[in-house]
């Protein structure tokens, strides 16, 4: 009888670890994606700060263009690259809008990640994070 609960309690701390894990991977990718649409965000709008990009060649770029920003950022994380393409679609699709669909997207990781760390179950998530119907 006692092994029964010893071994009851030692795969209840294996799930434990499973759900600790899963919130480590989603944190890191939200930080990593939060990092691509911070280094954008002060280049956004009227007083958008320029800035000084160099390249392996050592040719120097001076832009406040998202598009231009992202193209030349060299980035490795799979989330991050998700912005850099997320960019790119807008560039295609639009022609503009490419800073601001990247610090949108940002913004909505934070507020995922501030109702992450609250326990909110994912659904209620996305109910707040969806478009609500117009009455």
């Amino acid at each position: 009888m006692l092994s029964s609960v010893g071994a009851g309690a030692a795969g209840g701390g294996g799930r434990f670890q499973e759900r600790a894990k899963e919130h480590d991977v989603r944190s890191a990718n939200i930080i990593a994606a939060k990092g691509v649409a911070d280094a954008v965000r002060s280049s956004l709008g009227p007083k958008g700060m320029d800035k000084m990009i160099q390249s392996k060649d050592g040719e120097v770029i001076i832009t406040n263009d998202g598009a231009t920003i992202m193209s030349h950022m060299q980035v490795f994380h799979p989330t991050a690259k998700m912005l850099v393409e997320l960019s790119k679609s807008q560039d295609i699709e639009a022609g503009d809008g490419t800073t601001s669909v990247v610090v949108l997207c940002g913004a909505l990781l934070d507020t995922s990640r501030q109702l992450i760390d609250k326990g909110i179950h994912p659904t209620v998530r996305m109910r707040t994070l969806a478009p609500q119907p117009a009455f």
